[in-house]
């Protein structure tokens, strides 16, 4: 099972823990509860591997369509239109992550690290769509072919600490990893205003393998960036 490299040194220290007890103390309750704890981060911190569906390599999908892919397992929870001074114009998705979903968050399409800003806040219940005005954030712009795309990583109630890997000037594939959220919590993207959406409120999502929407790119040429 691969981990999230976040997760190795808690999972380490309850482990060892746990083995500290099992061998020194006779008495089990703390070996018992160190291996419940030890358990949960495990489970807490999987980070499976995801297969890309087709037309969301960073090329023209085989229909003549760009494919943006989810940035987060969860339930699509907001879907309308938003404004950002980055991106302008755009159609805003919610995805909530609930304490169960898999935290690791991806890139939802190809695209160079442009925009980070980490904005401090409330830590109100994420699936509200107050949150994301006014609950504790990070903010990753990306430049596209397609036009600029904005992702926001929101904390949650339970959600103690936001983590971003990319720095600015990182290329960023579809579909890869730069960062997570622990415990419950949503994260927001904000795609191009023509993006046709394939998703709508209450639909399950999984980072990196669910498409949220399409651009239509007939005579669009595409550029490597």
């Amino acid at each position: 099972m691969k981990l999230a490299k976040e997760g190795l040194p808690t999972i380490a220290v309850l482990a060892l823990s746990a083995a500290f007890f099992a061998f020194f103390l006779p008495w089990r309750w703390p070996e018992v509860i160190l291996v419940v704890l030890c358990g949960f981060a495990l489970w807490f911190y999987r980070d499976p591997d995801r297969t890309l569906p087709d037309g969301a390599n960073g090329k023209i999908g085989k229909d003549g369509e760009g494919i943006f892919v989810s940035p987060a397992d969860g339930r699509v929870v907001e879907i309308g239109p938003a404004e950002h001074p980055f991106t302008g114009k755009a159609v805003k998705v919610g995805v909530f992550m609930n304490i169960f979903s898999v935290h690791v968050n991806r890139s939802p399409c190809k695209g160079v690290v442009e925009y980070l800003e980490y904005v401090p806040g409330r830590k109100i219940a994420a699936f509200a769509p107050k949150a994301s005005e006014v609950n504790e954030r990070h903010y990753v712009g990306l430049r596209t072919d397609w036009g600029p795309v904005l992702l926001v990583q929101i904390a949650g109630l339970l959600a103690r600490r936001i983590v971003c890997r990319v720095r600015r000037g990182d290329l960023l594939s579809p579909g890869e990893r730069y960062g997570m959220i622990k415990l419950g919590s949503k994260v927001d993207i904000y795609l191009p205003e023509s993006v046709k959406l394939t998703v709508k409120i209450g639909e399950k999502v999984y980072a990196g393998k669910s498409s949220l929407g399409v651009l239509q790119l007939e005579g669009f040429q595409v550029k490597e960036l």
